[in-house]
């Protein structure tokens, strides 16, 4: 089993790193909305292809609740995240990205009582902001604001995460993947047919949303809520540390990109950030559980 879920960590790790890349590839010849339509659309049917029974009753009894996730959760932030790479580069995003249990915290804090972090938690909010400002503080001009966007991608990952956690906890695994993934795509179906090119896409641009739809988005799901059933929602989250510095081997190896001191240290700073606040919050709680025991 320890093997069996190690596996599928590294295996996440590898196909959400590569997703910045993809990304930016898609970037070149396709405007955000229908990108994001593309990649959605897929994962939305291949999902469908694969649903087990009791999907549909379980889509039915948490309409409400899938409806404002896919949209604060899959639509919105992936739309944020394709615009931002079209000015930064993927490496800067996805470390970025890393922050999303910062954000996590940070909310929780103010807005969900029965998630609020204290003590090393709550430091390591602070820090992981601390990273993400360097990080987006050096950025030229022209770029801020697609630093920017990913940072609000961030914050809506943030946000999907409680809200999913308060509302969908007892629904099964795979309606909330395909139930998300579904109202997604129906939102970024105007627009990305609107905006949709007039000529022709290379064929890497359409390998690049076929992985994106099929691998990044529908596969990577199963495995992420595969591994929560396994190994624990904490097992998981270590997929945080992994893909950045894979995003970055992928970008610097495929792309050309390149990364100065100061991405590497606002890495750091993020993954410290990350492990101060999950790291604490699972110490805190076991000897909450300790003291209940007692």
């Amino acid at each position: 089993m320890g093997r069996r879920n190690l596996g599928m960590l590294v295996a996440l790790a590898l196909i959400w790193g590569a997703s910045f890349m993809f990304i930016k590839i898609a970037d070149r010849q396709l405007a955000p909305a229908t990108l994001i339509f593309g990649r959605i659309g897929l994962a939305a049917l291949t999902l469908a292809i694969a649903a087990p029974k009791g999907t549909v009753a379980a889509l039915r009894a948490n309409a409400r609740w899938l409806v404002v996730i896919g949209l604060v959760n899959t639509a919105i932030p992936f739309w944020l995240l394709s615009w931002g790479e079209t000015r930064i580069q993927s490496g800067l995003a996805s470390i970025i990205q890393a922050a999303v249990p910062i954000f996590n915290a940070a909310l929780a804090l103010c807005f969900f009582r029965e998630l609020r972090v204290t003590g090393l938690p709550l430091l390591g909010v602070g820090v992981g902001f601390v990273g993400v400002a360097l990080l987006v503080g050096v950025q030229p001009q022209g770029k801020i604001l697609g630093a920017l966007a990913v940072v609000a991608m961030a914050l809506c990952y943030g946000a999907g995460g409680l809200l999913a956690s308060r509302h969908l906890r007892e629904a099964p695994a795979h309606a909330v993947a395909l139930g998300t993934s579904t109202v997604a795509a129906i939102a970024a179906a105007p627009a990305g047919i609107v905006q949709a090119p007039h000529f022709m896409p290379s064929w890497k641009t359409f390998a690049s949303i076929a992985v994106l739809g099929i691998v990044g988005t529908a596969i990577a799901y199963l495995l992420f809520f595969a591994l929560i059933t396994s190994a624990g929602s904490g097992y998981a989250s270590l997929v945080t540390y992994l893909v950045p510095p894979i995003a970055l081997a992928y970008g610097a190896v495929f792309l050309g990109e390149h990364f100065g001191a100061i991405a590497f240290v606002a890495l750091l700073v993020i993954l410290a950030g990350v492990a101060l606040g999950t790291g604490g919050g699972r110490v805190a709680s076991r000897r909450r559980r300790l003291a209940s025991d007692a």
